[in-house]
């Protein structure tokens, strides 16, 4: 997508360097465009640790990367496939939510289990991070085709009026290399000349809708608003959203959705007040093993600090400020599972399906066991 008027994509070897990943901190993001080069899987660890990437699937092909680095040292310096093997492991205990961290680690290591020549893992590691990369660009394409049918049928309704759009949290080309999941069918409906409007959660306590989603819209032309994240149930219940749209970290193959802390609520407003609720997302990002999303997927908890402090530009530049009572106790889950019963439809690579089972695996036989 663009950045000033230049396409980006939001990790990628370095052009006159292919043993460099070069990627976007997200970190800096409004205040700063950044782009940081990275040639050491620890850098990879500390960047997905420190979410200097962030979002299910870039976060996978980030995994990726890291472990095509660790073949790059292990050639260089003799080491063995054991290293190389630790330093994956290392890689994907980084972010216990999404699974599509687990999913690139788990098709690196074996794709290199195949040879034991350290040179040949290198070339393979390299060959395959960049497959799974256009596999997460062409999954994204795919979902904002599929997606843009449902905006277009609200336009129609609609008789070409704006369509309000409710998201949360950054389900961006910033999230997913390009396009992203939940903006995917906005961008492509914006370039196919349907009114579109975005109401952007704020989404605390990162901040991630009002830093990046909102930067990101802003900088390729989406008419979008920056809401206060407890705003959404009352723009709902005054008629101001046709749909809402948001990613996910884990999908269940029953249809339950984690994502970004306080899309459950998101969740509940629509379903109390009749609204589509859809959640895009790759197939990479179902975890084919779960069926009860609450009771099984695990829910990352932060540093108290995302909420204490708030990060900003103050008169002495990018500043962070306490905000609440010094020994004030925090709790800080980074995600909550909505159920299937709140998801109007899955938007996926393969098409729209209704949150359930036999629906997803319709789309997907090759998964039933």
């Amino acid at each position: 997508m663009n950045i000033n008027n230049k396409p980006y994509h939001t990790i990628w070897l370095k052009d006159d360097d292919s043993e460099v990943v070069q990627l976007i901190d997200q970190t800096k993001l409004p205040f700063e465009f950044s782009i940081r080069d990275l040639s050491d899987y620890r850098e990879m660890v500390m960047a997905i640790k420190d979410m200097w990437v962030r979002g299910a699937p870039l976060i996978g092909v980030a995994g990726a990367f890291g472990v095509y680095l660790a073949c790059i040292e292990a050639f260089k310096q003799n080491k063995s496939k054991d290293f190389i093997l630790k330093a994956a492991q290392e890689l994907r205990e980084t972010r216990p939510t999404a699974v599509n961290l687990m999913f690139a680690i788990d098709e690196m290591v074996n794709a290199l289990n195949l040879v034991s020549d350290i040179e040949m893992m290198l070339n393979i590691a390299r060959k395959k991070a960049l497959e799974l990369k256009q596999f997460e660009l062409d999954n994204c394409y795919s979902i904002g085709k599929h997606g843009m049918e449902l905006i277009k049928a609200i336009s129609e309704k609609k008789n070409g009026e704006p369509v309000n759009i409710l998201t949360h949290c950054n389900a961006g080309w910033l999230a997913c290399i390009d396009y992203g999941t939940a903006t995917a069918p906005i961008y492509l409906a914006h370039e196919a000349g349907i009114q579109v409007h975005v109401w952007v959660d704020e989404t605390r306590p990162r901040n991630q809708g009002a830093r990046l989603t909102a930067w990101e819209l802003g900088q390729h032309g989406v008419q979008h608003t920056l809401i206060p994240d407890n705003t959404g149930g009352h723009l709902m219940q005054h008629g101001k959203v046709d749909m809402v749209i948001v990613g996910s970290d884990r999908t269940t193959v029953t249809g339950d959705v984690a994502n970004k802390i306080g899309t459950y609520l998101k969740a509940l407003a629509a379903n109390d007040n009749n609204i589509p609720f859809y959640v895009a997302l790759p197939s990479s990002t179902i975890d084919w093993t779960l069926n009860d999303g609450v009771k099984e997927i695990p829910i990352e908890q932060r540093s108290p600090d995302e909420v204490t402090y708030m990060e900003g530009v103050g008169e002495n530049g990018v500043e962070n400020v306490r905000i609440c009572p010094e020994f004030s106790p925090v709790v800080n889950y980074g995600f909550d599972v909505t159920p299937a019963r709140l998801v109007k439809g899955l938007i996926t690579e393969r098409g729209v399906c209704p949150a359930n089972k036999e629906a997803i695996l319709d789309l997907y036989p090759e998964k039933e066991v």
